[in-house]
């Protein structure tokens, strides 16, 4: 469930590790968009701690060559899901995460204001796990009770708001077989 306390928004089941990389929304922003990302650092390599060093601003960019080009780079996401189902929260939910870069949905831009950003820990070139699901739909069941706005249709992937820069969570992700989870969440 969301714990729905004054100032924090934080969920009740997921770790929380405090990213700097968040604002204030704006004044009248509506939260009611959930955007599906996935991230794995280096990329399709799993279970090191360094995507939440890179949310955090922590990452030493030394470890590793990919990592050079993230220098400097300042990204987070409300929530990270690992691929145990883990769950991970950087930054509060009544927040704007830096998550969606130049995007657009249905005709409004600035997707951060609106949007709460869900990172799966994977890539585009491989399945997603029966854990990521299950932790994903309730996940986004504890969030729609918050956020009444995020109905089934204001549910996207990355790929959909930012189509020239993205491909996140890419063709692995079955959407078909989320919503199925989300709709056992719902009964």
């Amino acid at each position: 469930m969301v714990n729905r306390q004054p100032r924090s928004d934080l969920l009740a089941n997921a770790q929380f590790l405090a990213s700097p990389h968040y604002d204030d929304r704006p004044m009248d922003a509506d939260i009611d968009l959930l955007v599906i990302h996935c991230i794995s650092l280096p990329p399709e390599q799993y279970g090191a701690d360094y995507v939440e060093d890179f949310f955090m601003g922590k990452l030493d960019c030394s470890l590793h060559p990919y990592f050079q080009q993230l220098i400097s780079v300042r990204v987070s996401a409300h929530i990270y899901i690992k691929r145990d189902g883990q769950l991970i929260q950087f930054v509060p939910l009544a927040k704007r995460a830096w998550h969606a870069g130049l995007s657009a949905f249905a005709g409004q831009s600035r997707c951060n204001d609106f949007s709460i950003g869900i990172e799966l820990e994977g890539d585009v070139n491989h399945a997603y796990t029966s854990m990521q699901y299950q932790c994903l739909a309730t996940v986004t069941a504890d969030i729609q009770q918050g956020y009444p706005l995020i109905t089934r249709d204001r549910i996207t992937g990355h790929s959909n708001i930012a189509p020239a820069r993205k491909d996140d969570p890419g063709p692995h992700f079955d959407w078909s077989h989320y919503f199925s989870c989300l709709d056992l969440k719902d009964n």
